[in-house]
């Protein structure tokens, strides 16, 4: 498509251009080049760390065709039907999406866990519904979800984001066209006015939320409204841009226009990387390019342009055949890489890229029996009703097979309930040697907490371990009421996850518990970056230095508890250093310091793993070099290296001798997520805790 001034038909006095659609093959190259790049990022081939970008290719290229569509129906007939519109894009958008989701569904029964249907059923139903950006904003925000394995429809957020485009730009047009009609005058300005206002707005959120969330900012439709913005005022300025630009004596300009945001694209995929702070300023650099591209463009029957243009390249057959196979590819080659690695486990780029490449099959047959027949069916396309119906039964068939995944797992998850329900796990009662079970070792069976229940089982501290967003932790303190003496508990939530065996043991002696644990924030003196803020964790400094001057401060405790995750940083001479500063600060308070040595990490949802192997728990154990590193820290601590601090070393029970660390132990599930404790292990555990600190001469008998 392309937009070209020409004889205006408009009612009152006449426009300053009319716009005509033509087809625009440097377009549909333009798309190639968009999946391209995604491909390749999500594939993890090497340079293609910034392959994200092609999404905002896509943005502006949408923003575009849709402006441009009903610029040439204002322009022609002074207004549109917004019940054609809308069946024009359910007929070209949700069939194809819609079988998409229902063979994702499918896949997912045969191959996931239980539990793990139950979180594909709820994102299946936001992505038909397009709202898929909303979900996934609710959970990459949660750090208490940070550990959930990626969702095989994740990369529906970007389409829910195009939906949403449509269902409110559309209206706002036809808004400012009916108005003009009205007043007699060109609609033109009056879009021009409103595209501008949106793309400013939006452009000015986007830096914001890039600011405070980094997910929100990615995902949120506001701060992306103005990517598709720079389309629309590509599409208000074609037929200005083709003029000023025709011509062979302006070929070089467009060369350069074209050839120079091809190479903004590329630049973009080859520099940025997870750490660039996205959208914000650096998404002007892929935006701006697909604009330029747009512009430097040329019509299919254009031949005034020199080989040497951009749209040479991208019109080219090649480039057009994976342009017009882009949206179905886009669709199918995430759930192929997500499932097969749900399988499989993780796999290398070269096998990761043979998998996003075999999902062109899928992508090519929905194509041609899906997508086309029905985008270009003379009947369907007849009456708007028709193309609506045909959007509505896109819609209706993935949720029905999403309602029937999740309450098939949801009925699983309630049997493994019931079955784990029962008396406490052996060895709660007391007595150092817990989870050594006599007898033969269990290797399956009922699971306490059963996984549903597992992801849920919090140390009850609410409120108390405070988010990435907080600088001060409230007055918080369990226990005995009115104790005069106190464990205090700090660190991150890797510190958090011991609460409850911290509690039992304070209890025991009639003392409190005073906790100061801050989300995703290393007590170690360590800068680090947030992935929910998506910058450098500054709130975390903040509050590192106020919970140690308050303790510094305040009345001495009888026994200081320190842990925290010790994957902050690789450098392990620097996390040596920043240990030894805290821990120096903690035993001038005259207090003796316990650092808890960090339990094993698994790297994915252990909950989610147990559910599908509940009659073999040794399928969700993790190699011990991997789950449990060496930590140098508690060696040293462990030899005396440092006065007044101990060490407190629990994982040879969490991850008892052999090659492997356990996801469960005698029937107790240990972990509720991929690197935290279950709230149920910490009760069963505290004995244990409370026996080597005994041992350690930290603690006085109970009841003294």
């Amino acid at each position: 498509m392309t937009l070209t001034a020409g004889t205006p038909v408009a009612p009152g006095r006449a426009a300053a251009a009319a716009y005509r659609l033509n087809f625009r093959p440097d377009i549909e190259g333009l798309r190639a080049v968009a999946i391209l790049t995604v491909l390749g990022f999500h594939a993890g081939v090497p340079f293609f760390a910034g392959g994200y970008v092609g999404v905002d290719v896509f943005f502006v290229v949408s923003g575009f065709l849709i402006t441009g569509l009903l610029l040439a129906r204002i322009t022609a007939h002074g207004t549109f039907s917004l019940a054609d519109f809308y069946a024009r894009r359910a007929r070209r958008i949700l069939p194809a999406a819609g079988v998409a989701l229902a063979a994702t569904a499918a896949a997912c029964w045969l191959l996931l866990a239980p539990l793990a249907r139950v979180d594909v059923a709820y994102d299946l139903i936001a992505a038909a519904f397009s709202a898929a950006n909303w979900r996934f904003v609710a959970g990459q925000t949660d750090y208490l979800a940070a550990h959930a394995e990626p969702s095989p429809v994740l990369h529906f957020w970007s389409l829910a984001v195009e939906e949403q485009f449509y269902l409110g730009w559309a209206p706002v047009l036809l808004l400012v066209a009916v108005l003009a009609r009205r007043w007699g005058r060109s609609a033109l300005p009056g879009i021009a006015v409103v595209a501008g206002v949106v793309t400013a707005g939006s452009f000015a959120l986007n830096l914001r939320w890039t600011a405070a969330s980094a997910p929100l900012a990615y995902l949120g439709s506001p701060s992306r409204a103005w990517q598709f913005g720079v389309g629309a005022t590509a599409a208000l300025a074609a037929p200005y841009a083709a003029r000023a630009l025709s011509g062979h004596g302006q070929a070089w300009a467009r060369a350069v226009l074209g050839w120079g945001g091809v190479a903004a694209i590329g630049w973009a995929t080859v520099t940025f990387d997870g750490l660039t702070p996205y959208p914000g300023l650096a998404a002007l650099v892929p935006t701006l390019g697909a604009a330029a591209v747009i512009l430097a463009g040329q019509r299919a029957d254009d031949r005034s342009a020199s080989g040497v243009q951009a749209g040479r390249l991208l019109g080219s057959g090649p480039a057009r055949t994976v342009g017009r196979l882009s949206y179905t590819w886009y669709l199918w080659h995430w759930p192929v890489l997500v499932l097969a690695q749900a399988r499989l486990g993780e796999l290398g780029w070269p096998a990761r890229l043979a998998l996003v490449l075999a999902a062109g099959v899928p992508a090519a047959l929905t194509t041609r029996l899906v997508e086309r027949p029905l985008r270009f069916s003379l009947v369907v396309a007849a009456r708007p009703r028709r193309g609506l119906a045909v959007g509505a039964t896109a819609v209706v068939v993935p949720l029905a097979a999403a309602l029937l995944l999740g309450s098939g797992a949801i009925r699983i998850l309630e049997g493994n309930a019931r079955d784990a329900a029962g008396p406490p796990p052996v060895g709660a009662a007391g007595g150092p040697w817990l989870l050594a079970q006599p007898g033969p070792a269990r290797h399956g069976g009922p699971v306490r907490p059963a996984p549903a229940q597992a992801r849920r089982d919090f140390p009850p501290i609410a409120g108390c371990e405070v988010p990435p967003e907080a600088t001060l932790s409230p007055p918080c303190r369990y226990g005995t009421p009115g104790a005069r003496d106190r464990i205090v508990l700090i660190g991150d939530s890797h510190a958090g996850q011991w609460f409850t065996a911290v509690d039992e043991v304070a209890r025991r002696r009639g003392w409190s518990v005073e906790v100061l644990v801050k989300q995703g924030c290393p007590l170690p003196k360590l800068t680090v970056r947030s992935p929910q803020l998506g910058r450098a964790y500054t709130e975390c400094d903040t509050w590192r230095r106020q919970a140690l001057a308050r303790l510094a401060a305040g009345p001495r405790p009888r026994l200081i508890v320190a842990a925290s995750l010790n994957r902050y940083t690789g450098d392990a001479r620097a996390l040596a250093r920043r240990w030894d500063d805290t821990l120096g600060r903690l035993a001038a308070t005259g207090a003796p310091v316990a650092y808890l040595r960090d339990t094993p990490t698994f790297g994915r949802d252990v909950p989610t793993c147990v559910s599908g192997a509940l009659q073999s728990w040794s399928r969700c154990a993790v190699a011990r070099e991997t789950a449990l590193p060496p930590d140098r820290l508690a060696e040293r601590l462990a030899r005396g290296g440092r006065p007044g601090v101990s060490v407190v070393d629990l994982t040879g029970t969490l991850c008892p001798p052999g090659p492997d660390c356990p996801a469960v132990r005698e029937g107790v599930l240990l972990y509720r997520d991929g690197a935290h404790l279950t709230s149920t292990a910490a009760t069963v555990l505290a004995p244990r805790l409370e026996f080597e600190l005994h041992r350690l001469g930290l603690l006085p008998e109970a009841g003294r």
